[in-house]
């Protein structure tokens, strides 16, 4: 007997069930493993001395009086640091004639954003070391900043402010993807001219406001050098990624390096990155010889962390008469802030892929010029691409319906792809396996009783009523599961895309599940253990898994682009059919019958016709013994996956939206949100439930609240939960969610991603819904976020038809496209 328990046959299949979470019973009881909790002894503790300026050279640093602080054992500034502080990488260059600026964590002669790091106080305590913080003094002789996207785009035509002056420009890449040169699809421009004379051009600006990841936990890192590896707690999305970087620009070996991912509250990709504060915890550490730990504090989170976003949008529609789109055009400006970060420039060109939608867009041409600033750099934001892309787009959807006189939900099906349709190769060249926007579209509209809003913001319009009623939609679909290494290599992309998975078989049956993934919130304990148990027919409880240390999980990619379940759980799927396949041998001998006549199910195996059979765990015992194996048998089961994917994984929704308006005030009430999500095969719907509930008040949040502000000086205005606005549950609704399934064909389980579907589809849906509102007033578009202040504006007419440019200047010229002004053009027009 072991002590494993052995699932019955009739007990309910583990994926497709409903379960509670079970790192949920350490994290609410407070007995939880965060980097800040972290005590070592004789540990020290940072504070970090950060630039006021958004672009400044460093003159002089006066340090003495914080030396002389009793507790206070060094400060360091960059000039102190030689080869031994690294610098921070940039892992996609996205063209080869990328500039890049040279990032040191710690600048020892120029500073290029407010809130640059220029010196390190190191101290006995944590309120000691920011105390003396507050007496280091610095002197900096200004510079010219460059801080308006618009403006710093144009400086090399204007002479503006050049954000790196070692540059001399700031314009750091051009990407470009044209359907006619790469054989999916026609001409745009072609496409473009023939809607001028006989159809319909709609050209329309957008404007991404810049976001602050704003995770519940902020960033802690802790590094001890005293054994023999050197050992950083880091609160981080990318464990496995953090030691090879560490090892790439410290010249320290991988080997001697261990990485561990505690308890992590939260990242939403703001800690996918390499940080500055990690990499001077990691030298202060090195040099003094002692355990060391940096706790940020919320202030300098926001105003450091890396922030996302941060887009101007032209895009230039063709359509027929009709409806039908014959082309599409898009032209982007992405500010990177002041450093290129780990994947920053990549991130708006994985939007390039997902412009076109669900659409079928005969001719399409992209382009992306990102931008140089002097503010926090840009990076991954939860949906990373993808939301940005989806917005524009579905905005520019509604606007084709009003300019063709039908519903914007009719002119949407009039162009998606169809459910026989799938395969689909798209005009960006990826080709999305399953979908069917049909059916989550109608059980959607069935949800939310679409035709009586309909009706309803009808009488409310007729009677002139104070409170308009809007309704938004978007229909979306997005590319995650970020893979394969192929493709990834093929867009210069510095990592690969596969992930790595191990199954140990325990000498009692029990089960041990080792990932390259590391979670940090999403419920990889629990989705992963019921993968495993379906698999191996083992108890649920029976399984252990292990995650964020790369002393345990050896071989990585971790988290983010909602990969971790489509990726690595297929890598889990893998390892566990190895494991079936090690035991058939030892079945067959214990059972003493021909490997052929074995069938696996429920756990057992068992001799087809008759009731002999032998349970895994007992089999698991049986090689631990090694008393009786076949001969030539290895006595183990443990076995080890890595899956590269052969696609992405494309899941897709319908998000539906009502809103009220007080036209007198600007005031908004969400009234009603539906989303019907095809998500592929579901292991936990609660799960989903919330990865679904959360994604939507972050894309929502984005719509209505929150705003990443700078002034004229620079500096962040919005660096505090006073001024960045983030929804609380009193600013929120009740969301009514439901799902389609059409299984995803490129991985065993069927899964597609889930984790940023609600961000990535509700922003459109709720601005949709903002402008539909008021149409009848002439506005056609509010920036985001739609503030009572620019919905009242709008309604009366204060920002020419609801689109407000803060910045004040048109896009710049793109080398190798026309530009045009924001217009509508069509026959009769």
């Amino acid at each position: 007997m072991t002590a494993t328990q052995e699932r019955p046959a009739d007990v309910q299949a583990e994926i497709g069930r409903d379960r509670r979470r079970k790192e949920d019973q350490r994290l609410i009881t407070g007995r939880t493993r965060w980097t800040d909790n972290l005590q070592l002894n004789g540990m020290l503790h940072l504070a970090m001395v950060r630039s006021p300026f958004p672009h400044a050279t460093i003159t002089n640093i006066e340090t003495s009086a914080a030396k002389d602080t009793t507790n206070v054992v060094a400060v360091l500034t960059g000039k102190d640091f030689g080869e031994e502080l690294g610098v921070c990488i940039n892992a996609w260059p996205i063209t080869p004639d990328q500039k890049t600026p040279a990032h040191s964590p710690m600048p020892a002669d120029r500073v290029a954003f407010a809130g640059e790091i220029v010196a390190v106080v190191v101290a006995r305590t944590a309120a000691e070391a920011r105390d003396a913080a507050e007496l280091v003094e610095v002197d900096y002789e200004e510079l010219p900043a460059a801080l308006e996207l618009k403006a710093a785009a144009a400086a090399d035509e204007n002479g503006g402010a050049i954000a790196h002056p070692d540059l001399g420009t700031n314009k750091s890449a051009l990407w470009v993807f044209d359907s006619g040169e790469a054989g999916t699809g026609g001409d745009v421009e072609e496409a473009i001219a023939s809607a001028r004379t006989d159809g319909i051009v709609i050209e329309r600006e957008y404007r991404q406001q810049r976001l602050i990841p704003a995770f519940m936990e902020p960033r802690s890192v802790v590094v001890d050098p005293t054994g023999e590896q050197l050992t950083m707690w880091s609160a981080t999305q990318i464990p496995h990624i953090l030691r090879f970087a560490l090892a790439a620009t410290t010249g320290v070996p991988e080997s001697k390096i261990r990485v561990i991912a505690p308890d992590v509250g939260g990242g939403f990709g703001g800690k996918l990155q390499a940080t500055p504060e990690e990499w001077i915890t990691w030298a202060v550490a090195r040099r003094l010889g002692k355990p060391v730990k940096y706790t940020e504090t919320r202030s300098e989170s926001l105003i450091s962390a890396h922030h996302g976003r941060d887009q101007w949008q032209k895009l230039t529609l063709a359509a027929q008469k009709d409806g039908t789109v014959t082309g599409l055009k898009v032209e982007l400006l992405a500010d990177l802030g002041a450093y290129v970060a780990l994947v920053g420039g990549g991130v708006p060109v994985l939007g390039a892929f997902m412009f076109n939608s669900i659409y079928k867009f005969p001719a399409y041409h992209f382009a992306c010029q990102t931008v140089l600033t002097n503010k926090t750099w840009t990076d991954a934001y939860r949906g990373a691409g993808r939301p940005e892309a989806t917005f524009a787009i579905e905005r520019i959807m509604d606007e084709l319906a009003v300019e063709v006189g039908v519903d914007p939900l009719e002119v949407r099906e009039k162009n998606w792809i169809k459910h026989e349709e799938f395969p689909f190769t798209t005009v960006a060249g990826l080709e999305y396996d399953t979908g069917n926007y049909e059916a989550a579209t109608e059980r959607a509209k069935e949800m939310f009783g679409y035709d009586d809003l309909r009706a309803e913001q009808k009488r409310r319009r007729e009677a002139n009523d104070p409170v308009q009623l809007g309704i938004g939609i978007s229909t979306f679909t997005e590319m995650c599961g970020l893979a394969p290494s192929r493709v990834l290599g093929s867009l210069d992309y510095g990592a690969g895309g596969w992930e790595s998975a191990t199954i140990r078989m325990l000498a009692t049956g029990k089960v041990e599940v080792v990932t390259g993934s590391s979670a940090h919130g999403q419920g990889h304990e629990t989705a992963w253990s019921q993968i495993v148990a379906d698999r191996l027919g083992v108890a649920f409880e029976d399984i252990e898994v292990l995650h964020g240390d790369t002393q345990v999980s050896a071989k990585g990619l971790d988290t983010y682009g909602s990969r971790s379940l489509t990726v690595g759980g297929e890598a889990l799927v893998r390892a566990a059919d190895k494991v079936i396949e090690k035991a058939r041998p030892v079945a067959a001998h214990m059972l003493e019958a021909s490997v052929d006549d074995l069938e696996f199910t429920g756990g057992r195996f068992s001799v087809r016709g008759t009731d002999q059979g032998v349970a895994i765990g007992e089999i698991a015992t049986a090689v631990f013994a090694a008393h009786d194996l076949p001969d030539g048998m290895e006595p183990s089961l443990d076995s080890e996956a890595t899956y590269d994917p052969v696609n992405f994984s494309f899941p897709h929704g319908t998000h539906l939206c009502a809103i009220e308006v007080d036209t007198e005030t600007g005031a908004l009430k969400i009234r009603k949100y539906v989303c019907c999500d095809d998500i592929g095969t579901i292991i936990n719907p609660l799960i989903v439930a919330g990865q679904i509930h959360g994604g939507l008040v972050q894309g929502i949040a984005q719509a209505l609240w929150e705003e990443a502000v700078y002034d004229e000086n620079g500096t962040l205005v919005s660096g505090s939960f006073v001024d960045y606005l983030l929804p609380t549950a009193a600013d929120t609704i009740n969301f009514d969610i439901d799902h389609t399934t059409s299984p995803s064909t490129t991985n065993t389980l069927g899964t597609k991603g889930v984790g940023e579907a609600g961000t990535i589809a509700s922003t459109p849906a709720v601005v949709n819904a903002v402008v539909d509102a008021i149409r009848h007033f002439g506005v056609t578009d509010i920036q985001m976020p739609c503030t009572p202040e620019r919905v009242w504006k709008a309604v009366n007419g204060g920002t020419h038809g609801g689109t407000e440019d803060t910045e004040g200047a048109a896009m710049p010229h793109f080398d190798e496209a026309e530009p045009g002004n924001s217009s509508t053009e069509g026959a009769g027009a």
